[in-house]
């Protein structure tokens, strides 16, 4: 048998697919446009000046997009045949757990890869302009490269010690989290709390951090630390062999369904009482929801979901007591107040996101879907159950956050130092905290349509994410754009309220246009949808043009 027979064959597919080529080229011609919008916002600077941001805000983003993409690639890969129960027809044959898991990392990742790589030479741009050197250049390129290779292991190294996706992309998201943040910041405390050389501590348990190794590859920094450098990418890359071997050595003997033993039953049975309560506690909980709606039973039977949630806000809200035990009065800034808000408003949006259609998408994909449209329960009557338990796990946090930024921001409008810029304060905190809610509202139904249409959860939060939490942002950056290319006297008319309100009006329009689009599509094709098989989509042209599609009838789920 050759050797990793599954990659040669994975890399013939991918040559036969157009997404492959689509796919560099596209995000290609995306680095070259944000390339050019930073180029023309700062257009009067001289060309040494602008060379260097474009490239830190190119490779920043690329470094982030590098780290995630474990997260969307590889996490779910392995444990996905499982639930299918297709990963052991593999290990039937002569493969060995190396032939099927570096086969499965090149068929998930080789996207990820080629976007990286036409990443990669439009980086070279600011190199011509001036303020980068060669050296930096090809040492960053490396970390790129590198912390991609390392983030897709270990989502291989989680998806093979997992069965259920929601655990798979947690397990990866943690150990991610905490190479590149844990271990940092346990380094610095260390260093604090012993009074030990400090930035010898703090270089020594950042070596497996991405961002450590990015700072490092500097010229400024470089050239005074070699060694750390090399140090940080040679143990990340190290650790990410670790984790691609025992996914090898765990794939072969994870699949199969094996019996738990006396103390794991235990652990099951305490661990569903704690979920569900006992038999008495489910059946109150099951006829409550029961009477309101059938499917509202069904989406909410994980009774521990809302205290989730409240979880994280209750760590948060430590990460505060902390900050005012140790600061007093100067953890009371605009500062604080600004970066707590993101922070909340950006997990309640990425959670609600994730949580709208994962269980339709969960649902269909099992056929149950099909089942439940043969009852006499409605289409308007799923969606309402889906509703109210979105409702039960969201809506106690969000008034929650809702109060809490109102506090902030009466405290932050209290400040004397603000001045003039109080009413700056005051509406955009006002504007905020209403996006907040129609955020939250588009999602709901957003992420339901795509729930029903992806083929995946991962497909599905990228797509409701992309359209009401990323789209606007693009507009508000080409308004932007525009204004630093006005004459000046048209720059002096505008004003902080110009600004926040091209930037309301662009989030508002996005959250009402693609929300009423999401919820015409659900009444309409729900049960058109869910009968219909996964096959891919027409292409581009033919959509456009109208002519039927050789690869079949038009679908209306993306491949």
């Amino acid at each position: 048998m050759r050797f990793l027979p599954i990659v040669g064959r994975e890399l013939r597919v991918a040559a036969r697919r157009r997404g492959t080529y689509w796919l560099r080229s596209g995000v290609a011609l995306c680095v070259v446009i944000a390339a050019t919008w930073i180029f023309l916002m700062s257009w009067r600077d001289p060309p040494r000046e602008v060379g260097p941001i474009i490239f830190y805000v190119l490779t920043g983003a690329s470094l982030l997009y590098c780290l995630l993409a474990g997260l969307r690639s590889t996490a779910d890969c392995l444990s996905e045949e499982k639930r299918e129960g297709t990963l052991g027809l593999l290990f039937l044959t002569d493969l060995k757990g190396y032939d099927v898991v570096v086969g499965k990392l090149v068929a998930s990742s080789l996207n990820a890869l080629y976007g990286m790589v036409a990443v990669v030479p439009v980086l070279g741009i600011p190199l011509l302009m001036g303020g980068v050197t060669l050296g930096e250049y090809g040492r960053v390129a490396a970390v790129l490269v590198n912390t991609l290779f390392f983030s897709l292991c270990v989502g291989m190294f989680a998806s093979s010690v997992s069965k259920s996706s929601r655990k798979a992309i947690g397990g990866t998201f943690f150990v991610l989290l905490l190479f590149t943040a844990g271990f940092p910041a346990f380094g610095a405390w260390l260093g604090w709390r012993h009074r030990f050389a400090v930035s010898t501590v703090e270089s020594l348990f950042a070596l497996p951090c991405a961002v450590f190794s990015y700072a490092m590859a500097q010229d400024r920094i470089f050239t005074a630390k070699q060694s750390w450098f090399y140090w940080s990418l040679g143990t990340i890359h190290v650790l990410a062999w670790i984790f691609l071997t025992l996914a090898s050595l765990i794939a072969p003997r994870s699949w199969q369904d094996r019996p738990a033993g006396v103390r794991g039953m235990r652990l099951r049975e305490r661990w569903e009482y704690w979920c569900h309560g006992d038999a008495a506690e489910r059946k109150w909980f099951r006829d409550r929801l029961l009477d309101l709606n059938s499917f509202y039973w069904l989406a909410a039977r994980p009774r521990h979901k809302p205290a989730w949630v409240w979880t994280v806000l209750g760590l948060l809200a430590c990460v505060w007591v902390w900050g005012i035990l140790k600061y007093h009065d100067e953890w009371f800034n605009g500062f604080i107040y600004v970066v707590t808000a993101i922070l909340l408003n950006s997990i309640l949006k990425g959670w609600l996101a994730s949580e709208a259609g994962r269980q339709l998408t969960e649902d269909r994909r099992i056929g149950a879907l099909e089942l439940l449209l043969s009852t006499p329960l409605t289409v308007p009557e799923i969606l309402r159950g889906q509703r109210l338990a979105l409702q039960r796990q969201f809506l106690g946090p969000v008034v929650a956050v809702l109060c809490a930024e109102l506090l902030m921001l009466t405290a932050g409008a209290s400040n004397s130092d603000l001045g003039t810029e109080r009413p700056v304060w005051v509406w955009v905190g006002l504007a905020v905290m209403v996006m907040l809610v129609a955020d939250l509202v588009a999602l709901y139904w957003v992420g339901m349509w795509m729930g029903l249409a992806a083929r995946n959860p991962r497909r599905a939060f990228s797509g409701a994410t992309t359209r009401i939490l990323i789209l606007p942002w693009i507009g508000f950056a080409i308004f932007l754009m525009f204004v630093a290319l006005a004459p000046p006297d048209v720059q002096a008319k505008l004003d902080w309220k110009h600004f926040l309100g091209v930037w309301f009006a662009l989030s508002l329009a996005a959250d009402i246009g693609f929300g009423i689009w999401a919820r015409q599509k659900l009444l309409a094709e729900f049960r058109i949808v869910v009968t219909q098989r996964y096959q891919p989509s027409a292409s581009m042209w033919r959509r456009l043009f109208g002519r039927p599609d050789a690869r079949g009838a038009l679908s209306p789920v993306a491949e």
